[in-house]
């Protein structure tokens, strides 16, 4: 396998083990950056990007980011929390009157922000074709009861945290959530990153595909479990509602649309150069950064059913759950794409980025 891009000698061995990852044959193209103190110290690349295996990694090459692009999201959200167009504890339907329906008039953006607002998931099945329609989403989800007490408790929501958070974006900033999201962060920072992609961009993103033969570990098992087993489960509603969730990722359509959950499309050196852009204060106030990063959900997630802990849009670290460490102190955070059904993962293109 050959690599391309550049390291310093120190990471050496982070080299080798990009490299190995090409081990497994059904590994087709990756990338993999490294920022210290704003530093590039490692940018790699390799592989091949497209279906038939035939077209190489380039250093430009772009894919589905998937759940990484929540936590772009969220800072958006807490930029617009400090200019005073939003507030964390306000009621979301403050600013989305339709909102207050069924039960969510005291629901707030701070528990949108960490899974607790009880709105993982629709409970009547959607047409495949309403994941492209934003209104019809948005609508839904207002007129949607939540599936627990909200605040108490929560659940992973996988893919409505989009048009939840994207919704009050759009409200508060008045453009569609993913300009927005470019605008205020992607923009700034120079960033390959994209929330809505333009069709002249198409040609530089890496085909998505999944994995045979491995089922996960016992939580995904669980999870896989569920879906094929209780069709009416919300676990099974949050990964299949509308079901063109499940095979829209290489659709014009998919990369087309701007949903801040699970459709931002960069690279592994825009999600280093984000982070750092974090780190260092470009993106946020301490003030905002401290409420991104510290603990407000911790436990058994309600969706993912099994232990997870969030801040504000980002994973936090679990260094005694295997499957959930970053295994760079108890302070890291970020957003994996998380452990969804097998059945459902539409992801095998090996996307790696690191800070």
């Amino acid at each position: 396998m050959q690599i391309q891009g550049h390291y310093e000698l120190k990471f050496e061995a982070v080299r080798e083990a990009f490299v190995a990852l090409f081990d497994d044959p059904q590994e087709r193209g990756a990338a993999l950056c490294i920022q210290v103190g704003g530093e590039t110290v490692l940018d790699l690349w390799a592989g091949t990007a497209d279906k038939d295996g035939t077209e190489a990694w380039h250093s430009d090459t772009i894919a589905n980011l998937f759940s990484c692009t929540k936590t772009f999201t969220a800072v958006t959200a807490l930029q617009l929390v400090a200019e005073g167009k939003l507030q964390l504890d306000a009621p979301v339907a403050r600013y989305w009157p339709e909102f207050a329906a069924a039960g969510k008039e005291s629901v707030t953006l701070r528990q949108l922000l960490c899974h607790q607002a009880g709105l993982p998931a629709l409970r009547e099945l959607l047409a495949p074709e309403a994941l492209y329609d934003w209104q019809t989403m948005v609508d839904a989800l207002a007129a949607e009861a939540p599936w627990w007490t909200p605040g108490q408790g929560h659940g992973y929501a996988a893919i409505t945290y989009g048009w939840l958070v994207g919704e009050l974006l759009h409200r508060a900033d008045g453009r569609g959530p993913g300009e927005s999201i470019v605008a205020r962060v992607a923009k700034p920072l120079g960033l390959d990153f994209h929330v809505g992609l333009a069709d002249e961009e198409f040609h530089r993103v890496a085909h998505i595909a999944r994995g045979k033969g491995n089922v996960g570990d016992a939580a995904a098992q669980r999870l896989l479990q569920v879906t094929m087993r209780e069709p009416t489960a919300m676990t099974t509603r949050a990964f299949t509602n509308p079901p063109s969730i499940m095979t829209s990722t290489n659709k014009p359509q998919w990369r087309r649309m701007q949903q801040p959950a699970a459709n931002g499309h960069g690279n592994a050196r825009s999600l280093a150069g984000f982070y750092a852009g974090l780190l260092d204060g470009s993106l946020l106030e301490s003030e905002m950064l401290d409420e991104l990063t510290r603990e407000h959900s911790f436990g058994e997630d309600k969706t993912l059913l099994t232990q997870t802990r969030f801040g504000l849009g980002c994973m936090l670290d679990q260094p005694d759950v295997p499957n959930a460490t970053y295994g760079l102190g108890p302070r890291a955070f970020g957003h994996p794409v998380p452990a969804v059904p097998s059945v459902l993962l539409t992801q095998n293109t090996m996307w790696l980025s690191a800070l």
